[in-house]
């Protein structure tokens, strides 16, 4: 690992400046943009702060306003205050400058970037994978291409504004601005074309760039906030908030907004996007997971208003059930989407468990022995769970009651048996009405358990990566293991081990250039960092099961990685000071993200993370 401690201290020791001047220049911008007056800079010191080179130093303003698309001009003239002044002038000279509101500091927001740590780089060296010379970070630096004596930029900003997160999409909208743009529509094309030209330069750079708010301005670090410590009340309120969020976007029929562009105020899933407006994907699985969040809120606020919405939505998964015989009993099943998937009867057999723990609502409590019969019932003999009953792909569409050993394997899911197993426990271990059902879900649970802990990684060892992902089933372990006779070191060993790599896969305080690195996930040292609330459920799950056991030393260990993870994850939040480059930015106000820099939120960006939270929040509250 690399050491950064040097320039991370210098980066962070920037951040505790004192930015008043920055946010009497941004005053003195709005008033000179709505008055025409010439701007005037003197008196405000911003030494340490803007080191002004006419050679390097672009400068953009770019004005935003919910509702409308953003402008914004650059220049760099021979001193800081000539090209504001020019970039002030053309902003008023653009079209759509008399539609914004710029007098209205609550309503116009005022971004200034400016250009730092430019550098000449070898096409070849740029590069999104290693820590070096090349490095191009998304969201922190930015890009320069230079052809003929003109210049194209991408500013580090773009990221966060154009939703992007990979080089290719930088490449391409930098490539679009240059001559090749107009030699083909063709993506791939245009960047094969830049590829092969030797007239280009490339030029790497850093900025520094500024939002105003309210009366105020905010240093941005990566387009956002700059959280410098874990915080157990933003850890709170993040649960309370994006909560609050699936609440006003919940549907009459129970569903909830399933997915939103904050970008351009769309409903359109980037995954299904030929899908008619009127029919958009919806997921019931994730559906569940909204369930479950609303229920983690409720166990952390006791607000009703969770139970009834919780209840609200699953009355909609219950109208998406169906029957069939067990040798058990009646059995259900969710079939959506012309499929009937383990994981979306486990989910839901997890979300009912946990409405009825934390409510003591019993109403039920059919369905939920139904969903147990038929995740029994999806147990192979060998205790393999089989990932569906109905498959439109497979039989012709019919209950896949007798499948072929290449028929299970096709349909193997890595992540349902752990969701169904999670069910199960909290069925056997909570629901004291029918002993006989409990007693044979301990039974099969165990042989489905073994099978997944130990014969999994030998069958289906392609499925594994680097990073550890299966968060439920350690979820299902932590669960299980309440019970003594579920305390198996195989069962136990499969969290700690799981969560120990995650550790060792999770970027600390130093050993990145980018100071939000701290607690999010890599596959190899140097990727883009994962601020991931999935894994981290799972990773907060073997924290309580390491308290459960008594390993104090393992606990603390787990508990730290917990907060350095949730830290890392604060970022996703879409508070009121980050939603400046959104359409809508009402609308996005208090939902998550699922990247650092994309903007795209789904209902389970919003569940892993608010469940992951609630439940750190609890261990030390």
């Amino acid at each position: 690992m690399l050491d950064f401690k040097e320039f991370n201290d210098k980066e962070r020791e920037f951040y505790n400046k004192d930015f008043s001047a920055i946010n009497e220049l941004l005053k003195r911008i709005r008033f000179s943009l709505t008055s025409g007056n010439r701007l005037k800079i003197d008196g405000l010191d911003l030494s340490g702060i803007v080191d002004y080179k006419k050679d390097e130093t672009l400068t953009y303003i770019t004005l935003f306003q919910s509702g409308l698309k953003f402008i914004r001009y650059g220049s760099r003239k021979s001193n800081f205050e000539d090209t504001l002044n020019r970039n002030i002038e053309m902003l008023r000279k653009n079209k759509d400058f008399a539609k914004l509101n710029v007098d209205d500091e609550d309503v116009c927001r005022i971004m200034l970037e400016y250009v730092i740590d430019r550098k000449k780089i070898k096409p070849s060296e740029l590069n999104s994978e290693y820590f070096n010379n090349g490095r191009f970070e998304i969201g922190i630096n930015g890009l320069e291409l230079r052809n003929d004596g003109i210049s194209y930029y991408y500013m580090p900003t773009d990221a966060i504004v154009l939703n992007q997160l990979a080089l290719k999409a930088v490449l391409n909208t930098l490539v679009k601005k240059t001559p090749i743009g107009k030699m083909t529509n063709s993506i791939s094309q245009r960047l094969k074309i830049l590829s092969s030209s030797k007239t280009y330069e490339y030029f790497l750079f850093r900025s520094r760039a500024f939002i105003s708010y309210k009366d105020t301005c905010i240093p941005l670090y990566r387009g956002n906030i700059l959280y410098n410590n874990f915080n157990h009340e933003v850890l709170y309120n993040q649960v309370v908030k994006s909560s609050q969020w699936l609440l006003d976007n919940m549907y009459e029929d129970g569903r909830f907004l399933y997915y939103y562009d904050c970008t351009d105020d769309s409903k359109k899933d980037h995954e299904h996007p030929k899908r008619d407006e009127d029919n958009l994907y919806y997921n019931d699985l994730r559906h569940c997971g909204g369930i479950i969040a609303l229920i983690r809120a409720y166990q952390l606020t006791s607000d009703e208003k969770y139970v009834v919405a919780a209840k609200k939505a699953i009355d909609w998964s219950i109208s998406i059930t169906k029957e069939h015989d067990t040798k058990w009993g009646k059995a259900y099943y969710a079939f959506y989407n012309n499929k009937a998937k383990l994981g979306g009867s486990g989910v839901l057999l997890v979300a009912l468990m946990q409405y009825r723990n934390f409510t003591g609502d019993k109403s039920y409590d059919e369905y939920i022995k139904g969903y147990v019969r038929h995740i029994l019932s999806r147990v192979y003999k060998n205790g393999e769970l089989l990932g569906y009953y109905i498959h439109p792909a497979y039989q012709d569409g019919n209950p896949l009651v007798n499948m072929s050993d290449e028929e299970r394997k096709e349909t193997f899911s890595f992540y349902y048996p752990g969701e169904a197993l999670l069910g199960l426990a909290l069925f056997a271990n909570h629901f004291y009405d029918d002993d006989k059902l409990v007693k044979e879900t301990r039974k099969i649970s165990k042989k489905a358990l073994d099978w997944i802990v130990d014969e999994r990684p030998k069958i289906y060892a392609d499925l594994f990566t680097a990073l550890p992902s299966d968060a439920w089933l350690m979820q299902a372990i932590e669960e299980w293991a309440k019970d003594k006779n579920f305390r198996k070191d195989n069962y136990i060993n499969f969290v700690f081990t799981d969560a120990n790599t995650m550790l060792e896969k999770m970027y600390q305080r130093d050993d990145s250039p980018y100071i939000d690195y701290e607690g999010g996930y890599y596959y190899n040292y140097g990727d883009h960092y994962f601020p991931d609330g999935a894994r981290s459920e799972g990773l907060v799950a073997a924290y309580y099961l390491a308290k459960f056991l008594g390993k104090d030393n393992i606990a603390k260990r787990l508990l730290e990685g917990c907060k350095k993870a949730a830290k890392s994850q604060f970022y996703l939040f879409n508070c009121s000071e980050y939603t400046y480059s959104h359409k809508n930015q009402a609308r996005s106000l208090n939902s998550i993200r699922f990247k650092a820099t994309r903007q795209w939120v789904r209902v389970d960006s919003i569940q892993h993370v608010a469940c992951f939270f609630a439940r750190l929040y609890k261990a030390e509250n």
